[in-house]
């Protein structure tokens, strides 16, 4: 707030200093208040530390809440013939492929004209594909050259792809027309250019037919044909992508891998958790700080509630613990994994596993338990979503509280500073009078000594 600078001008005395001295004092009152809103927000900002870990642990056990996980396979292929691409319904096991010849797309050339740019003449050019299927693309005579008419068809979209060649004679530039996909059911089984317009100077050069051929191939003993280079059904759950003719094996197996990746992730995620949640709580003595959560009921109630997940008993399966399957609590609150024990049981009891964490029949598995649990901590009205709500509505409080002292104090010293000024008035009065009495007994003095 602004000084008054007239102020001390009668009296000769600071009163304006004194004024700012005594509204810093007044402001003092504010202090507590802007702390205690730092603190809560100090504490929104560790809410959210939090949130953001128990989210990543509830993401973790979620992939183990899955039975589908625990089914997780892998393919390898030995030989160039194919790749293959693993679904999720694929199952383990070997197979003998053998690709006799690639599929392969029906293309054909037109007759060559001298100019590209040149018009034909107008007209429809009429496609039927090997499938049955027929449309037309009609072509007007400003738009019929053979540029237009390889733009016209391409903009139709039809399952019929047309470029130019080249081929370099006097009359070189040629309207190739190639089927979009491969295989006989796509392959272009007849041109027509019409009798007139287009038809009188476009022909195709049956020379230049290339022939649409599907795939074939062996699977174990069991000849298919597909009309793509991606071949799908043929092995349950792959993807066949045919690369060359040739003979190849193709192994699926258990992800034993990925899945031990699983669950040593979601061991991970648990020790960030509890790593953060003891960073929240930690008092160090020698310095005197301490985490923003120090004694916050509920964080106490998180950690009391996971570890009562964490440590409680699993029914209805072999696995009851986690100590069963090679994961034991520390004395630090961590989880540690046994990496043979783990190694044994994904290799040798795979389905036990899948049953600890996901379930079996009306009993729930861990990974169940922990999401219901973490889900009522995370979600709208959940424990932190009420905890944050409450500090916000504290600080909005403060907030209210901070303007009615700051008015408060503005009432104050505008009182303040109406007293000074009165008393800079009397003091200047004073001094007037005080002045005018010394002149008049100097005066008087002067009289009597003549």
């Amino acid at each position: 707030m602004a000084s008054i600078s007239s102020l001390g001008i009668g009296s000769g005395l600071d009163l304006n200093g004194l004024l700012d001295q005594m509204e810093a004092a007044e402001r003092q009152q504010l202090t507590p208040i802007t702390q205690q809103q730092k603190s809560y927000q100090a504490k929104i900002s560790a809410y959210g530390t939090l949130e953001n870990k128990l989210t990543d642990f509830r993401e973790a056990a979620a992939k183990l809440s899955e039975s589908q996980q625990f089914d997780a396979v892998k393919s390898s292929v030995s030989g160039d013939a194919l790749s293959a691409v693993v679904g999720e319904d694929a199952l383990p096991g070997t197979h003998d492929i053998v690709v006799n010849h690639k599929a392969r797309a029906y293309s054909i050339a037109t007759q060559g004209v001298a100019d590209k740019t040149e018009p034909l003449g107008a007209g429809a050019i009429s496609f039927t594909l090997g499938n049955g299927d027929s449309f037309s693309v009609d072509v007007a005579e400003e738009d019929s050259s053979l540029e237009g008419i390889r733009d016209a068809i391409n903009a139709a979209g039809k399952g019929v792809q047309a470029s130019l060649v080249n081929d370099g004679s006097g009359q070189p530039h040629r309207l190739v027309l190639s089927a979009a996909e491969t295989g006989t059911d796509a392959a272009i089984a007849s041109v027509d250019f019409g009798t007139a317009g287009l038809g009188g100077t476009l022909a195709v050069d049956a020379a230049t037919e290339v022939t649409a051929v599907n795939a074939s191939l062996s699977v174990n003993g069991i000849n298919i044909e597909s009309q793509s280079n991606r071949v799908e059904g043929a092995v349950q759950g792959i993807t066949l992508n045919l690369e060359e003719e040739g003979t190849s094996t193709l192994s699926v197996t258990r992800d034993t891998a990925g899945i031990k990746k699983a669950v040593t992730n979601f061991v991970e995620s648990y020790n960030s958790l509890q790593k953060s949640m003891d960073s929240l709580t930690r008092y160090d003595q020698e310095t005197g700080t301490s985490g923003q959560l120090l004694g916050d009921t509920t964080l106490r109630g998180i950690e009391s509630r996971i570890r009562g997940v964490m440590g409680g008993v699993v029914s209805g399966g072999e696995f009851g613990a986690l100590a069963d399957i090679g994961v034991d609590l520390t004395v630090d609150g961590t989880l540690e994994v046994d990496e043979e024990k783990l190694d044994a049981v994904v290799a040798d009891n795979l389905g036990a596993l899948a049953e600890f964490f996901s379930g079996t029949g009306d009993s729930e598995g861990l990974a169940g338990r922990l999401d219901v649990t973490l889900g009522k901590m995370l979600g709208d009205s959940g424990t932190l979503d009420n905890a944050t709500s409450g500090l916000e509505d504290r600080i909005e409080g403060l907030g209210e509280r901070y303007l009615r002292t700051e008015e408060r104090i503005e009432s104050t010293i505008a009182r303040y500073r109406e007293q000074f000024s009165k008393l800079d008035s009397m003091i200047a009065e004073m001094n007037s009078t005080s002045s005018y009495l010394t002149q008049q007994f100097d005066s008087l003095n002067a009289q009597l000594n003549q």
